[in-house]
């Protein structure tokens, strides 16, 4: 798969769980927020909660599940892109982090692509 195929990849994903952010009642702030630290995929505004949302969309969880991806590394590179979202955006919303894991056996061509929300997920 070519860089351009997956970044158009990434970006059908991240729509996918934009969508189902909203259908559960979600405000989508911002997507693909870039700093110096790393890059958050969704930030959302889920009553009381500023939401920092990790996309990982994977064919299959064969060899493990999409959010299991999202390592210690990951992790602390998304908190320290969050600490500069909050720095940048004050808020009085709790932060949480969450995962939407993304199946799509077909890529983009899959006819209905099983999207899980993983809240507080770290």
């Amino acid at each position: 798969m070519s860089g351009q195929e997956s970044r158009l990849l990434g970006r059908w994903g991240e729509e996918l769980a934009a969508r189902e952010l909203r259908a559960r009642g979600c405000e989508i702030l911002a997507s693909r927020w870039r700093c110096r630290f790393g890059e958050i995929d969704l930030i959302a505004r889920d009553g009381d909660y500023l939401c920092f949302v990790e996309v990982k969309l994977r064919r299959t969880d064969a060899f493990g599940s999409a959010g299991a991806f999202v390592d210690r590394r990951k992790q602390e590179k998304l908190r320290a892109t969050a600490q500069l979202y909050l720095a940048e955006h004050p808020t009085g919303l709790q932060p949480r982090f969450d995962v939407a894991e993304i199946y799509a056996p077909q890529g983009m061509a899959t006819r209905a692509p099983r999207v899980r929300l993983l809240e507080n997920a770290f």
